[in-house]
């Protein structure tokens, strides 16, 4: 498969591929939920893309797509910019990359590395100090993407069945 990828902000003609994409990413994501919690609902490609597009405009958003005559690739980022800060504590302005996914036939193509040097080129250029995202404990794959880009564990979340 020959690749003439480019990566561009994402643009209103793309919404149902980008929906399409964050379906198949939930639908990754259960394949790999080990406890099951996970699901979809039918209108969720709607009502999450909704979501995501009030967040993007409320925090200084931006959406990157990887495109190859259609959108194989994106990558969302939003800015903290609330004022955490308490007490003797300030915290930096901070990046946080909230989904990014690249669709199947098109992974291991170094797309996804592509996308994130994008986000990360986009919070330097707003004076961001540092990135946080989260990754699903079970989806191992993406954990030593993110450790190859030099991400590092700041913190861990736990959970217990009830």
């Amino acid at each position: 498969m020959r690749i003439n990828m480019k990566i561009i902000e994402y643009e209103e003609i793309y919404q149902e591929e980008v929906k399409e994409l964050l379906e198949e990413l939930q639908e990754y994501m259960i394949s790999v939920d080990k406890e099951g919690y996970s699901t979809i609902t039918k209108d969720y490609k709607e009502k999450y893309f909704e979501k995501i597009i009030k967040e993007v405009n409320a925090y200084q958003g931006k959406i990157f797509l990887a495109i190859d005559k259609k959108v194989v690739g994106l990558i969302i980022g939003l800015i903290n910019n609330e004022d955490i800060s308490t007490y003797d504590f300030k915290a930096p302005k901070l990046g946080r990359v909230t989904e990014l996914i690249v669709t199947k036939e098109y992974r291991n193509k170094k797309i996804g590395k592509q996308l994130l040097k994008k986000i990360e080129e986009y919070f330097k250029e707003v004076g961001c100090k540092g990135i946080l995202l989260n990754i699903f404990t079970d989806n191992k794959v993406a954990k030593i993407f993110y450790e190859k880009e030099g991400y590092s564990k700041r913190t861990s979340e736990l959970i217990k069945q009830i």
